[in-house]
């Protein structure tokens, strides 16, 4: 079974521990970052978006020009590029850099977020505006004579596109944890996306996604978001697990005025949420501390261990169905490079499993 490995670029230094701090583009901060992650033997990097981030399209471009084999996830939210222009731009990163560049759909769970772009729909109108959006986006990668679209969003009158991806097609993405999330997800998504739930919960949302993607006959793959916390041993680990919680602590207000995100607005930062309030650990070692302590605005649940615990522990998710895992860290370029001993156990121990059906 062939698992991918995805961590996160940025084009500044910073994490909730460390703070953020200089310029928002760094240019050899970003190069450094993410030839740690190729030299690692990371597949893909993912480029977040929020409404005060640096423009993906320009710094996904960066990251493809500045690497050899290192794949880009690029975050895109509908509804403030014409799905038509979206296609032809991720089309044309393909073209440069053929097979690697994804789109990762996130439709946007925080009001206020979205109206720092303008836009003042609601949650459930914005999943049916990415529904169709995702239906234009195909048929201008798909088809090879123009066609025609009537939505209630979008109208398109002689689409077409001379730069298609080759077989029609970028991989999709998907996040979001809502129903409607899980309806259009299922429709569209060659990968859905979870945050770092316990091992129950993700089988759960597995079946729900799989059960809205079976009237499309989609085989949808998954993808679980961690935080591993790993060291020479367990106690160790945990040492530097508090410390992190310490710092995280310190800066609060820091990382809620970067990153511009309510947590408390999305569906599945309630559930990490009830989580936490819970336990602070699941399962072996799933460590809630920090989603409590930064009200799980975005990824934020930690596997806390030794390198062999955590990997045992990501091979967990992977019994259960789950073949992409995101992993990212608290030092973002030294837990990249720590992370390529993650990396290669969890590849040894799965290299022989079947995909698995829950």
């Amino acid at each position: 079974m062939s698992i991918e490995f995805i961590g996160i670029a940025s084009t500044s230094a910073g994490s909730e521990a460390q703070g953020f701090g200089g310029p928002a583009v760094d240019p050899d901060f970003l190069e450094l970052l993410v030839r740690t992650h190729e030299d690692a033997g990371f597949d893909r990097v993912l480029v977040a978006h929020s409404s005060a981030m640096p423009d993906g399209f320009v710094v996904a471009d960066q990251i493809l020009a500045r690497t050899t084999t290192l794949k880009v996830l690029l975050a895109h939210r509908p509804g403030f590029v014409a799905p038509t222009i979206a296609a032809r731009k991720y089309a044309t990163l393909d073209a440069f850099h053929p097979g690697r560049i994804a789109l990762h759909v996130i439709t946007g769970g925080d009001d206020a977020d979205q109206a720092r772009d303008g836009d003042l729909s609601d949650k459930v109108t914005r999943y049916r505006r990415t529904d169709e959006f995702l239906d234009v986006l195909r048929r201008e990668w798909e088809s090879d004579v123009p066609f025609d679209y009537d939505g209630e969003f979008y109208q398109v009158r002689g689409g077409f596109s001379a730069v298609r991806p080759p077989a029609g097609r970028v991989p999709i993405y998907f996040g979001g944890a809502s129903a409607d999330a899980v309806r259009v997800g299922g429709k569209h998504a060659d990968v859905y996306a979870f945050w770092g739930e316990p091992l129950a919960g993700i089988i759960e949302r597995i079946r729900q996604v799989r059960a809205a993607a079976a009237p499309y006959g989609r085989d949808t793959r998954f993808s679980v978001s961690l935080r591993p916390i790993a060291a020479d041993t367990e106690q160790a680990a945990w040492d530097r697990a508090a410390h992190i919680l310490e710092l995280t602590r310190e800066r609060v207000g820091e990382v809620k005025k970067v990153f511009g995100i309510d947590g408390a607005a999305q569906v599945g930062s309630q559930r990490l949420l009830r989580y936490a309030a819970e336990s602070d650990v699941h399962d072996k070692r799933l460590w809630t501390a920090i989603a409590k302590a930064t009200g799980a605005a975005g990824n934020s649940t930690a596997l806390v261990g030794s390198y062999e615990q955590v990997a045992e522990s990501l091979v967990d998710y992977v019994g259960v169905g789950v073949s992409t895992l995101l992993i990212r860290g608290f030092d973002p370029v030294s837990d990249a490079r720590d992370y390529g001993t993650l990396i290669r156990l969890v590849r040894e121990q799965t290299a022989e499993r079947e995909p698995v059906s829950v």
